[in-house]
């Protein structure tokens, strides 16, 4: 902070003399401001003997006295006084409070001191100019301090912010560690980053618009967009509400929404979230708006395991493979239909939009192919999920 003196204060207009009288009162006034302050500011009213009860009495008795000091002089450093409300500043910033009660003190302090120095101007014959000169002077003087505090709480409040933002980061990327980390690790950085840890969350792969503009999201929302696969850190994402506020926050943006996992388990709903996010940009999975994961589990499931998946169509259904595409894909479609509908050959034809006849046609060409394997309760799963990736996801074993 730049040096600061008496030429932009009137103190040198008020002779040393007429003032000299207060000095011996320095201590007294600094008890009566005490006490005023903490009868009007709770979060002042410390015992007396505490630490924090003298530091206050020490800081407002070294306010006065270099106030009183002051007068006549006319080069005064006002360095070590504004310094001392710079560092309380600080501190408040620090104690996460307003400069509220900061500023009553400063004015409860001003009050006291306009009130005795009425009482001092009868009882020393002050003229009336000397008087409005002190109380004149004593209006900018605490504006300064009070300047001063502000200065200390902004840069304070500059510099947790920077520091509360770096623990967010080391916070963000432990909980998508793989192999993840330790509960209390992720407790401990949450608590220095001021984020309340929750008890389950999400991860959001993001696939940004073409112009690149990105949503602005609220504190309790944890984010990377400069990673190679942006994402959002989603805290409690099964609770009320919380569907219709992800979709409000991200709009029309290409996202999938992974399992909802504990909070040192999110490379798992990370790594489920972006095939959700691949799948959805191919254009197998909804493209707009974030879908969930857990919503496609059967197409998660079939690209996951997609080595297997081929493989098992090249075995199990090889004799349906081995048909001209004209005539396999649409017994394929039909077989899925027909097992997800439980072997009901109408319901199969209305979502197939055929006839009925048509199905039962279908089907018992499919029995010659597959023979018992299409009824044997032991395979039916693994058919569906082998044409589940062959239909629903364009896959095929060639």
């Amino acid at each position: 902070m730049a040096s600061s003196t008496t030429s932009d204060l009137p103190m040198s207009g008020v002779p040393a003399a007429a003032v000299r009288p207060l000095r011996p009162q320095v201590e007294a006034t600094a008890s009566e401001m005490v006490s005023e302050i903490q009868a009007l500011v709770p979060e002042y009213a410390r015992p007396a003997e505490s630490p924090y009860g003298r530091r206050m009495h020490w800081a407002v008795e070294q306010t006065v006295r270099t106030f009183v000091d002051a007068f006549g002089q006319t080069e005064v450093a006002w360095d070590g006084v504004t310094g001392i409300y710079t560092e309380i500043g600080a501190y408040e910033a620090r104690q996460g409070r307003s400069l509220d009660g900061l500023q009553t003190a400063i004015r409860v302090s001003g009050q006291v001191a306009c009130r005795r120095f009425i009482k001092d101007a009868r009882r020393l014959e002050w003229s009336l100019p000397t008087l409005g000169a002190v109380t004149e002077t004593l209006f900018v003087f605490l504006e300064r301090i009070a300047s001063a505090a502000g200065q200390g709480y902004a840069d304070a409040r500059g510099e947790l912010a920077g520091e509360r933002e770096r623990y967010r980061w080391r916070l963000r990327d432990l909980m998508i560690a793989d192999p993840p980390a330790s509960v209390q690790a992720i407790e401990e950085l949450a608590r220095n980053a001021r984020w309340d840890l929750p008890r389950t969350l999400a991860i959001v792969a993001v696939r940004p618009g073409p112009d690149g503009d990105l949503p602005v999201l609220p504190p309790d929302l944890l984010a990377d967009w400069h990673a190679a696969d942006p994402y959002v850190i989603w805290p409690d994402p099964d609770g009320p509400g919380q569907e219709r506020r992800v979709h409000a926050l991200l709009g029309d943006l290409t996202a999938a929404i992974g399992p909802t996992v504990e909070p040192n388990r999110g490379a798992v709903s990370f790594r489920w979230a972006r095939r959700g996010l691949a799948l959805a940009e191919r254009g197998l999975l909804p493209p707009k708006g974030p879908l969930r994961c857990l919503d496609h589990l059967p197409s998660l499931a079939a690209v996951g395991s997609e080595e297997l998946i081929v493989a098992g169509l090249g075995g199990r259904l090889a004799p349906l493979m081995e048909l001209p595409p004209h005539r396999r894909e649409p017994l394929a479609r039909t077989l899925l239909t027909y097992i997800e509908n439980r072997d009901n050959a109408v319901a199969t034809a209305e979502r197939l939009l055929v006839h009925e006849q048509t199905v039962r046609y279908r089907v018992r060409r499919l029995e010659e192919l597959l023979g018992s394997v299409m009824y044997d309760p032991e395979h039916r799963i693994e058919l569906l999920l082998l044409l589940h990736y062959w239909v629903r996801l364009g896959g095929s074993a060639a």
